[in-house]
C-alpha cells in the first residue's frame, strides 16, 4: 500500500479516525486544499496550503524563500516545516467542512466522511463544530512553510493531526502547536541578511606574494531582527528573533594560499566592523583580516568566499530574557585575479 501523504486535515483525520486507508484513494486538488500523493511522489506543482495567519515584519525574506540572504544554521537544526495554528472559529469550519467535501465520489470518501461528520457535526466528540463554544476558542490546523513544502521537504508533511478545538488562551500538547518558542523559528528562517562582499586592497587585480586586505564596513553589518506575530481572539503571541554578526571566514578558493589570521576566521571588532582598511603608510604589513596568494590565477580567477557567522537570539511573549537558537552562516562568493609580479611598490 502506498503511503497517503497529508495535505487537507479534513479527510486524512477522517480516515485516521475510521482505521480505513483506501488503497486506491488518488484525486488531484481539490476545494479548500485537499491534494493527496499515493505514488510516493510530492505532487507540488498541484497542491495547495492552508493560509497561515501569523505575520512577519522586520528584515524580512519571502516566505517561498526564493530571494537570497537566507540563514543557514550551522548544525542540522532546522525550523519547523508545518507547525498548528488557531484557523477557524465554529461558523468559519462548518463552511470549510463544506467546502472540503464537495469533492468527487472517490473509493473510501464515502465512509471518510461519514465519519468525520461524526467527529466534527454528530457529537463524538464534537457537536455542530462547536458552534455552542463561539467566543471560547477557535478551530486548530496545521500549516507548511510553503518554500520547504515547495521543495518537497518531506518534514512539511508530517503535521497530520486532524483539525483540533482549543479553548481561548490555552497551548496545545500537539507537537509544533505554535507558541513564542515557534514563532522565533519560524521568524529564524525569515531574517534577510545583508550580501557578504568584501572589499579588497588592491581593489583590482592582486599580485602573488602580496598581502591583500579584507575587511567590512560596520554600516552594513549589524544586528538583524525579524517579530513573528499571531493575533487573534485568545492568543496574543509575539517573538522577536535577532541575528547578530560574531566572525567573517575567508576561503580563498585555492589550497596555494595564507589567510590572515591562520584559518581564515576574523572576528568583529568593537566598533562593528572587520578587518582594518588599508591605507597609504601601513606598508608591507600583514593585515589583520586577509589573504596572500602564492600562485597566480593563470589568467582566471579565484572564488574566493566570504561567510559571516550570525550569533541568533530572540525574546517575546513570557520570554524577557534574550534565549539562544542556532547560530547561522550566509556568505557569498567573489572572483579573485592573481598575477605575478617581478616587484611591487605601495
Amino acid at each position: 500500500m502506498h503511503a497517503l501523504k497529508r495535505s487537507g486535515t479534513l479527510l486524512v483525520g477522517a480516515l485516521v479516525l475510521a482505521g480505513v486507508l483506501a488503497p486506491n484513494l488518488a484525486f488531484a486538488t481539490g476545494p479548500g486544499g485537499s491534494q493527496f500523493d499515493v505514488s510516493g511522489d510530492n505532487q507540488q506543482g498541484q497542491s495547495q496550503s492552508i493560509g497561515s495567519r501569523i505575520s512577519f515584519h522586520g528584515a524580512t525574506r519571502g516566505s517561498d524563500g526564493g530571494d537570497s540572504g537566507g540563514l543557514a544554521p550551522v548544525t542540522n537544526w532546522a525550523p519547523p516545516a508545518c507547525w498548528y495554528e488557531p484557523k477557524w472559529n465554529p461558523d468559519e469550519f462548518a463552511k470549510h467542512f463544506e467546502k472540503e467535501w464537495n469533492i468527487p465520489d472517490a473509493s473510501g470518501v464515502g465512509e471518510a466522511y461519514n465519519m468525520a461528520k461524526d467527529h466534527f457535526q454528530n457529537g463524538k466528540p464534537y457537536k455542530d463544530f462547536n458552534k455552542a463554544e463561539t467566543g471560547k476558542g477557535m478551530w486548530w490546523d496545521a500549516v507548511r512553510d510553503p518554500a520547504r513544502e515547495k521543495a518537497g521537504d518531506p518534514a512539511a508533511f508530517a503535521c497530520d493531526t486532524a483539525t483540533f478545538w482549543v479553548k481561548n488562551g490555552e497551548t496545545p500538547t500537539v507537537k509544533n502547536a505554535v507558541t513564542p518558542d515557534v514563532l522565533a523559528q519560524l521568524a529564524y528562517s525569515r531574517i534577510k541578511l545583508p550580501d557578504t562582499k568584501v572589499t579588497l586592497a588592491p581593489s583590482g587585480p592582486t599580485k602573488v606574494n602580496l598581502a591583500t586586505w579584507a575587511w567590512l564596513d560596520k554600516k552594513d553589518f549589524k544586528p538583524v531582527s525579524v517579530t513573528a506575530e499571531l493575533n487573534v481572539p485568545g492568543w496574543n503571541l509575539q517573538a522577536i528573533t535577532t541575528a547578530k554578526p560574531i566572525s567573517l571566514k575567508l576561503e580563498p578558493g585555492t589550497p596555494d594560499a595564507t589567510t590572515y589570521p591562520a584559518g581564515g576566521e576574523c572576528t568583529f571588532n568593537d566598533d562593528g566592523s572587520i578587518g582594518t582598511a588599508w591605507a597609504p603608510g601601513l606598508g608591507n604589513q600583514d593585515p589583520p583580516c586577509g589573504i596572500k596568494y602564492l600562485r597566480s590565477s593563470a589568467g582566471g580567477s579565484f572564488p574566493l568566499k566570504a561567510t559571516i557567522t550570525w550569533q541568533v537570539t530572540w525574546t517575546g511573549t513570557g520570554h524577557q530574557n534574550p534565549t539562544g537558537l542556532p547560530d547561522g552562516v550566509f556568505g557569498t562568493t567573489q572572483n579573485v585575479v592573481v598575477e605575478e609580479a617581478q616587484a611591487v611598490n605601495r
